[in-house]
């Protein structure tokens, strides 16, 4: 996986992810201008320090980090600095402003955003053998053929007994995505900031509802592929979100939190002002589609605050 994402001649070195696939980055300017009031937020906290930090982990093509700086108020914009973690190169044309770099800067003080990070983290995959002992998926570069491997390590076979065990309800046609390695990469980026939230965005599951069969699986020109590991695809599988240290939300109540909601505009504006009632449908649309249930709207909002005063950001305003 880390070859077939990363490594030479892989997928995320040539390829462009919203030639791929569509985020909630993609679907609306809404969800840039929500982080950028969460940003807001941080600042407010923070205590409108000097220099505000936002590190845009996982920037794709920078479109989240370009979208946020426009959409924050100009006094703030001036204040803050825009950090695009990727490791593939910088893209043409990306504001000025946003520094492009493969590690998030050390020492950061505001808010660290990974949208659809975690789940492209390589992992490893383990299903129980004929033992009854869990062990590695390997699977064939070449066609994704698999067999079972090795035992899995002992820290691994604990994390499996805390997390997402193998046994419950069992049988052999059981996996399990082994999370440890993105609970490390999780705490790595968490510790670059030296105040402030950071807040991971992704498909997810909890303890309550673990995938039986697990969620790996391929994505390519905009399609769900078998996962083959050959360069050809995205590889991502979903995140088990309670294993890293934060609190969890919905991305429909973290959106609602930060103003952003599916109301349909009242009737009287389209006789008063056609063109606002307009765009203020197209809003309510796009609001309607980050929020809903059963898609965007279900994705999870982990939130890991760093120093005191970030850990309630993610409420409605007490007016609201």
């Amino acid at each position: 996986m880390e070859l077939a994402l990363y490594g030479p001649g892989g997928f995320f070195r040539r390829e462009r992810p919203a030639d791929h696939f569509r985020t909630s980055v993609h679907a609306s300017s809404l969800f840039a201008g929500a982080v950028a009031e969460l940003l807001a937020r941080v600042d407010t906290a923070l205590g409108h320090p000097a220099e505000l930090d936002f590190v845009d982990m996982a920037a794709g093509s920078g479109e989240l980090a370009a979208g946020v700086l426009a959409a924050l108020p100009p006094s703030l914009a001036a204040r803050v600095r825009v950090h695009a973690v990727e490791r593939s190169a910088r893209p043409a044309g990306l504001d000025p402003r946003v520094t492009w770099t493969a590690e998030p800067p050390a020492g950061a003080r505001g808010l660290l955003f990974a949208n659809e990070w975690l789940d492209n983290v390589p992992l490893p995959v383990a299903a129980p053998g004929p033992d009854g002992h869990a062990r590695y998926v390997e699977v064939r570069r070449a066609d994704g053929a698999e067999r079972l491997g090795a035992r899995v390590s002992d820290e691994d076979a604990r994390w499996l007994e805390r997390w997402w065990p193998l046994g419950a309800g069992g049988g052999p046609d059981r996996r399990a995505e082994i999370g440890r390695d993105r609970e490390a990469a999780w705490r790595r980026a968490v510790a670059a900031l030296a105040a402030g939230l950071a807040v991971a965005v992704d498909y997810g599951h909890t303890a309550a509802a673990r995938p039986a069969l697990g969620t790996l699986t391929g994505y390519r020109d905009g399609r769900q592929a078998v996962a083959v590991p050959d360069g050809s695809m995205d590889l991502t599988a979903h995140v088990a979100m309670d294993a890293l240290p934060g609190t969890l939300t919905t991305q429909r109540e973290a959106l609602h939190a930060l103003g952003v909601r599916g109301q349909r505009p009242p009737l009287a504006l389209a006789a008063q002002d056609a063109p606002a009632y307009l765009r203020a449908l197209a809003a309510a649309t796009e609001a309607a589609e980050l929020t809903a249930k059963g898609g965007l709207g279900d994705f999870l909002w982990l939130a890991t605050a760093v120093g005191a005063g970030c850990a309630d950001l993610l409420r409605p305003p007490a007016a609201d």
